[in-house]
């Protein structure tokens, strides 16, 4: 049995059955999709921390399989896993295989949140020694079998390269030892290699991705690929506007078309079952419905934008106060007042929301990609009144997220489960959401509103103050009881509450207002907007002051060593001091913290009238030790690209309540033609590994706008940069 093909889904497998089909050595493993039985190498649970949460498989054709409890949609989990495994198991690197592991609750969890997750760019950073130890315990077994084997001490036993040798000759592959290490004692301390020994982590070009290939050539397996027999695809007519509900329907016509089974009505509206994607699209957009708005959002973009604008000029509710801003502000000096405003967005990722679920009646089996099984296995567990142990989810690779997949409402999760419900028991349902459902379904970054004051006095920033009007994500949902603090969902001011900045006067309040309108994480969360507004009014107040935008931000960073450190990098990199920038054109910097890594940016651009043209973007990241240095290059890169095309032209506009923009015609992205040249450094420390998904998206939308202000054309206040472009 081929573990990572997803076309095999044997629910039923044991410790029994896998040593049947050649599994060999299981370490750490929970390997029951979906049932309770727990494989390992012994009885007793070793006392480290490898046991149950993650596990890697060693077969007997060699293959070294790790199984993955965070998600792969592009950022690279998959290879950042197996390259902390073979690192300390000595493997090859054509042997290593990835595959997610299947939904546990209890097993697979997230050291960051308790849970089964992917989010907050955590997967490196919670599995670095975890998984670490997963492959020198491995390791040790495979000695300790070798040793068995040959009659020999295992401190003679050495392993390079996938190959276990003895200096008296005699040698053998992983695949050969597996079954009898199965035998082995898990080791209770498993010895971790000295970071200085390293042949995998942290080098560049010897780790290759282990999805590229796949997704280049299409066998990778999406959600969308999914086509058992006797399937039913669904969509779902939902409505226009946020809150509004069906009254009424009619699906004679939708019935009437070829290979519609059935129309039923569901909590988020009216479901047309078909045999296959075309006959249930054409069987929504015959049917007939009328709804009721009476409780929906009806408004358009410019009423909340009035209504956040009259709540920044009042003080919310303080989450820092360090001094006496108001003292300071009345004790003269120049006053810079200024307010940033930031539109809904949406996430846009590749592959919009899908899944299949098949309820027998007594259990239910799920098959997408799931950010976050945790919470959506509880959700399909209630909605179908089973027992969490008669749930199985196993998560598929996903075309991209960007936050959209990590739905603290569960919606998908919820929704899937409720039109299996609604046709009943026996039927295999494939529940695809169009771009236009995706693109006018919700779930975006929320609306907001900073509005900031400060004054220089002699050359030095004496206060600050940052007033935040905005909604929350988290409230509502499961997460408000774990995660609000003192009232406010922290995700909507994080790093706009601790600054990089020593000032002495500082005061930050917030403002956490309810619309009707459904929002949720956008990748680099409360980050996207507060790095912005930090960022931008730094270099306001740095001006105001007469202080060059890099050496201005160092004076006050005393405090801030990796924040200094990048930007000094990312300084040297673009010789900050000496180059002589070409005429028409500019640069701009920004500094941001997020996900516990430092990212610095310098960008140059020049005005077309078109709007900005970023020409270069220099960009250094400190992420602890860099486990896949091609990989954290790679996501700084998107992560650019990411935030240039959304800073530049998107947003999500309503117009009576109804969403304007649905596909990528009314949506502006970044077109190849317009990405800039980037130059990426990576900064050596031997702090912990952070995350990269997500930091690389901050810091470009303040530089472009700091640049924009150098050349003389004004810091943009309200985004996108380019107002139309997405309409």
């Amino acid at each position: 049995m081929t573990i990572h093909d997803k076309t095999i889904h044997d629910t039923s497998l044991s410790r029994r059955s896998i040593l049947k089909a050649g599994a060999g050595l299981v370490i750490g493993a929970y390997v029951a999709r979906g049932g309770n039985a727990f494989a390992q190498a012994a009885p007793a649970a070793p006392a480290y921390n490898i046991v149950p949460n993650t596990f890697l498989i060693i077969k007997p054709d060699n293959t070294v399989t790790v199984l993955c409890k965070g998600i792969e949609f592009g950022q690279g989990p998959f290879t950042g896993m197996a390259t902390l495994v073979a690192e300390e198991l000595d493997a090859d690197w054509s042997q290593m295989r990835a595959d997610h592991a299947p939904s546990n609750p209890q097993l697979y969890k997230n050291l960051a949140f308790g849970l089964q997750g992917t989010g907050g760019s955590s997967a490196i950073a919670n599995s670095y020694i975890q998984m670490r130890q997963v492959g020198a315990a491995a390791r040790q077994m495979l000695v300790a079998a070798a040793a068995d084997a040959w009659q020999v001490p295992a401190d003679e036993i050495t392993v390079e390269n996938g190959v276990i040798k003895h200096a008296s000759g005699k040698e053998g592959r992983f695949g050969e030892f597996a079954d009898k290490a199965m035998a082995m004692p898990v080791p209770a301390d498993p010895k971790l290699k000295d970071p200085s020994t390293f042949k995998l982590i942290g080098k560049e070009g010897v780790v290759k991705r282990l999805d590229s290939a796949d997704k280049s050539n299409g066998k990778a397996f999406y959600t969308l690929d999914i086509n058992e027999p006797d399937m039913l695809t669904v969509v779902i007519a939902r409505s226009p506007k946020f809150g509004g509900t069906v009254k009424s329907f009619d699906a004679t016509a939708a019935k009437s078309i070829a290979g519609v089974v059935d129309v039923k009505q569901v909590p988020t509206g009216v479901a047309v079952y078909a045999k296959g994607f075309w006959p249930a699209k054409t069987g929504r957009d015959a049917l007939k419905i009328v709804w009721d708005d009476s409780k929906a959002e009806t408004r358009g973009s410019a009423q909340p934008l009035a209504e956040f604008r009259e709540k920044s000029k009042t003080s919310g509710k303080v989450v820092k106060n360090e001094g006496d801003f108001e003292g300071a502000m009345a004790k003269g000096g120049r006053v810079v007042e200024v307010e940033y405003v930031f539109p809904y967005l949406a996430h846009a990722a590749m592959e919009p929301l899908n899944g299949y679920l098949k309820w027998d009646g007594d259990t239910a089996y799920a098959r997408y990609g799931c950010q976050f099984p945790t919470p959506d296995h509880k959700a399909i567990s209630k909605v179908l009144g089973l027992p969490m142990e008669k749930v199985k989810i196993d998560v598929l690779l996903a075309g991209g997220s960007f936050g959209r997949r990590a739905q603290q409402s569960t919606h998908q999760a919820i929704e899937l489960a409720e039109v299996a419900k609604a046709i009943g028991p026996g039927k295999g349902v494939k529940l695809v959401w169009t771009r236009e459902d995706d693109m006018r379904g919700g779930y975006y970054r929320p609306y907001s509103i900073h509005r900031m004051r400060g004054t220089v006095r002699d050359g030095k920033i004496e206060a600050w103050s940052d007033t935040i009007v905005s909604q929350s994500i988290m409230k509502g949902s499961f997460f408000e009881s774990i995660m609000f603090k003192d009232g406010l969902d922290p995700t909507s001011y994080e790093g706009s509450n601790e600054i990089p900045y020593e000032v002495a006067n500082f005061k930050m309040d917030m403002h956490q207002v309810d619309v009707g309108v459904p929002v949720l994480w956008w990748r680099s969360v409360g980050h996207t907007h507060t790095g912005y507004a930090v960022e931008a009014f730094i270099d306001e107040l740095l001006e105001a002051a007469g202080k060059d935008p890099v050496e201005g931000r160092l004076e006050l960073m005393g405090k801030k060593p990796r924040h200094a450190g990048v930007l000094k990098a990312v300084a040297e990199l673009a010789d900050w001091k000496n180059y002589k920038v070409p005429e028409g054109r500019a640069r701009g910097v920004a500094v941001v913290e997020s996900f516990n890594t430092f990212v610095a940016q310098v960008v140059e651009l020049s005005m077309t009238d078109d709007g900005p043209k970023v020409h270069k973007v220099w960009c250094a990241v400190d992420c602890g030790v860099a486990v896949n240095p091609d990989i954290i290059r790679a996501q700084m890169e998107g992560g650019i690209g990411f935030g240039l095309g959304h800073i530049l032209y998107a947003e999500q506009k309503l117009e009576g309540g109804v969403p304007v923009s649905g596909n990528f015609d009314s949506y502006r992205s970044l077109r190849i033609n317009e990405m800039p040249e980037i130059e990426v450094v990576i900064v050596k420390s031997t702090e912990k590994p952070s995350g990269v998904g997500e930091p690389g998206v901050p810091p470009l939308g303040p530089a472009v706008a700091n640049a924009m202000a150098k050349l003389g054309v004004g810091r943009p206040r309200q985004l996108p940069i380019v107002p139309g472009a997405s309409a």
